[in-house]
């Protein structure tokens, strides 16, 4: 499956405890179709005082953002400013992401 959505873009999440918040994709997980999203999905994790290669990483919790799957968000059009689905025009030759509802080209 095609990802459509890449890193940068701002996404809004469409399902979940989390519905309606909206973040940049700071990863693209293409083959696990999931995508890692700021301030969604923020995780804590306890992590042990861990010596590897000379360096020491600090005890304590860490807070971190888990990827979310590609089904639960949509993408936001910058034009329109709402969510959207994307569709591909092919008719210069390149593929360029559209905005089904504006019709307006999302890449620069």
């Amino acid at each position: 499956m095609k990802v459509k959505i890449k890193k940068g873009d701002t996404v809004e999440v469409i399902s979940g405890r989390e519905k309606g918040i909206r973040g940049e994709v700071l990863r693209v997980l293409p083959k696990d179709e999931r995508l890692v999203v700021q301030g969604v999905n923020v995780r804590k994790k306890h992590q042990r005082q861990v010596q590897s290669a000379g360096r020491t990483m600090n005890p304590g919790i860490i807070q971190f953002e888990a990827p979310v799957h590609l089904s639960n968000v949509m993408l936001v059009c910058p034009k329109c400013s709402k969510p959207v689905r994307v569709g591909l025009d092919r008719a210069t030759g390149k593929s360029r992401r559209v905005c089904k509802n504006c019709d307006a080209v999302i890449d620069n």
